[in-house]
């Protein structure tokens, strides 16, 4: 039975991940841990915090270049490869889908995979031999909106698919690099419960939504998201998957606490044995 795995993932700062920092090894080590037990998918779907366009926009190249779209890096972080190959006949389901639901969408067979998509699926599957089309946000970053994108998105016909939201749970540049008080942890913290309640617990679905779309105003939302491109992804996923999540992955990266959640379904829509 085919089954659709959902990840929303925390990839890290900038091509930090692919440079050996040890900042970033537990979530490196984490992620390829989770590919390892993950069953490996035919063509992955990735929504990038990193790309933003007026409607959903899908890379239509079969072979698509790099963006280094990250400055003040070594030299070498600009020479990273990541040759996956693109999948234009998927790309143009998922416009078709989403024309059908009313939602303008268009091709772009010209741009690349950015660092939201190159630095994690380097880092799960170096091989690179996995098909990758990656999807827009919507410019305005309106939750709602994300979240039925993604249910679009789950009326793909069935085949073995990740999608995955690559963002960050947490993401304020400015505290990244600033001493870390107690109350800057606690507010850390206290969004992390928030996001780890909200993806994986018995909540009902029209409760979950809520506080999802209400997210700013959860404990700390706005110190760790001063604007929310890092976190919209989780709603698309949301969207894909529409109940509670199965696993979450907390780790540490930069001396903050963040989370990968994870949906594992049938073709069904259930939960994937």
């Amino acid at each position: 039975m085919p089954r659709r795995t959902i990840i929303y993932l925390s990839h890290g700062g900038g091509p930090l991940p692919l440079l050996g920092d040890p900042s970033h090894a537990e979530m490196v080590s984490m992620l390829q841990t989770l590919a390892a037990q993950l069953p490996k998918p035919e063509s992955v779907i990735l929504i990038s915090a990193h790309w933003e366009a007026p409607v959903p926009t899908v890379t239509a190249a079969p072979a698509p270049s790099l963006i280094y779209d990250y400055a003040g890096f070594p030299p070498e972080s600009y020479r990273i490869e990541y040759p996956a190959p693109g999948r234009p006949e998927l790309a143009r389901r998922l416009v078709d889908l989403l024309q059908q639901h009313g939602l303008a969408a268009v091709a772009d067979p010209q741009r690349g995979f950015d660092h939201g998509l190159f630095v994690p699926m380097k880092i799960m599957y170096p091989q690179a031999d996995i098909p990758v089309v990656q999807l827009s946000l919507l410019r305005g970053l309106d939750p709602a909106q994300h979240i039925r994108l993604g249910q679009v998105l789950a009326e793909l016909p069935d085949e073995d698919m990740f999608i995955i939201g690559s963002g960050f749970s947490f993401h304020n540049l400015r505290a990244f690099f600033s001493v870390a008080t107690p109350q800057a942890q606690a507010e850390n913290a206290a969004f992390e419960v928030w996001l780890r309640e909200t993806c994986n617990s018995d909540l009902d679905e029209t409760e979950r939504r809520r506080r999802l779309i209400e997210w700013d105003e959860a404990p700390g939302a706005r110190y760790c998201h001063p604007r929310e491109e890092h976190l919209i992804p989780l709603h698309v996923c949301y969207g894909a998957a529409q109940r509670s999540a199965d696993a979450i992955y907390p780790c540490t990266v930069m001396d903050k606490q963040v989370s990968t959640v994870v949906w594992q379904l049938s073709a069904t829509g259930t939960q994937s044995a």
